[in-house]
C-alpha cells in the first residue's frame, strides 16, 4: 500500500505566497534527498492558485527530483452549467490538474454539502480520470456520544452502496484514496490519539480494504511519526503544517525515518 502525504491550503496561499513557497522548498531539499517511490507528495491549492502550483511545482521536479502532485479543493460533479462560484473538471484539467479533494469537512459544515453530494462528485471526477481524495469524519458531539463507528459507517456506505464501476476502476488504478477527519481536531490543536485514530481506521478498512487511508486532524511534524506507527494508518491530510516549507519538509521526512 503506498504511502500518501497531502497538504490542503484551504483559502490561503496567493500566487506569490504559493512562488515564494515552492522556492524555499527547493532550497530545504537536501541535494542528497532521493525520491521514494513508496510516498506520493500532494498539495491541495486554492483554485486561483492551482495553476501557479503546477508550474512551481513541475519546476521543483526538474530541479531536485521531488514530485507533488497538485490537486483542486473541490470541483462540481457537472461539467457546465448555472452553478456559481463552483469550478469543473474540465476547466481544471485545461490546466493540468488531475487530482482532487472531496467532502472535506469544512465543505460539509459551511458550504451545506451532504453525504449525497460527496458521491455525486467523487463518482464524476472518478469517470472523469481523476485521482479522488474523499474525507469522511465525526464532529465533537458524535465522538463523545459514542457514535464516531456509526457515523463513519452511514458516510461509507452513502459513498459505496451501490457500488458503481468508477469507483471498482479507481480503487483497482489506485486512483481513490481516503481520509478520515475527526472534525473536532481540525484548526483546534486537538488531535486523536493514536490508538482512536487506529480504530477508525481499522473499521474503515473494511469497506475500503486495497484504498490507502489518511490521517487527518491537527497533524505536525511531532505527532506524526506515532501516528504513522500504526499499521492501518497510510498517511496524513495535512493543514496549517504544509503552508510553511520548513514543516511540510519535516512532515515528509517523517515518512522516510
Amino acid at each position: 500500500m503506498k504511502k500518501i502525504l497531502a497538504g490542503n491550503w484551504k483559502m490561503n496561499q496567493t500566487q506569490s505566497e504559493t512562488r515564494r513557497f515552492f522556492s524555499a522548498l527547493a532550497q530545504a531539499i537536501p541535494s542528497s534527498a532521493k525520491p521514494s517511490p513508496a510516498l506520493e507528495l500532494r498539495l491541495f491549492a486554492p483554485t486561483l492558485s492551482l495553476e501557479t502550483a503546477l508550474g512551481c511545482a513541475r519546476e521543483l521536479e526538474t530541479s531536485t527530483r521531488v514530485k507533488i502532485l497538485i490537486g483542486a479543493q473541490n470541483v462540481h460533479w457537472e461539467s457546465r452549467g448555472a452553478f456559481t462560484g463552483e469550478v469543473s473538471g474540465p476547466m481544471v484539467q485545461e490546466i493540468g490538474i488531475q487530482s482532487a479533494l472531496v467532502g472535506h469537512s469544512e465543505r460539509r459544515q459551511f458550504f451545506g454539502e451532504t453525504d449525497q453530494t460527496v458521491r455525486r462528485r467523487m463518482l464524476s471526477l472518478l469517470e472523469q480520470g481523476f485521482a479522488v481524495m474523499v474525507c469522511i469524519g465525526e464532529n465533537r458531539s458524535e465522538r463523545e456520544s459514542g457514535r464516531t463507528l456509526a457515523v463513519l459507517e452511514t458516510q461509507m456506505r452513502a459513498l459505496l452502496e451501490p457500488l458503481e464501476s468508477p469507483v471498482t476502476n479507481a480503487i483497482s488504478q489506485g486512483r481513490l484514496s481516503v481520509a478520515y477527519e475527526p472534525v473536532w481536531a481540525i484548526g483546534t490543536g486537538l488531535t486523536a490519539s493514536p490508538e482512536q485514530a487506529q480504530e477508525a481506521h481499522t473499521f474503515i478498512r473494511q469497506y475500503f480494504p486495497r484504498t490507502p487511508i489518511l490521517y487527518g486532524g491537527s497533524v505536525t511534524p511531532q505527532n506524526l511519526p506515532e501516528l504513522l506507527a500504526k499499521p492501518n494508518i497510510d498517511g496524513a491530510l495535512v493543514g496549517g503544517a504544509s503552508l510553511k516549507p520548513e514543516s511540510f519538509q519535516a512532515l515528509w521526512l517523517s515518512f522516510l525515518t
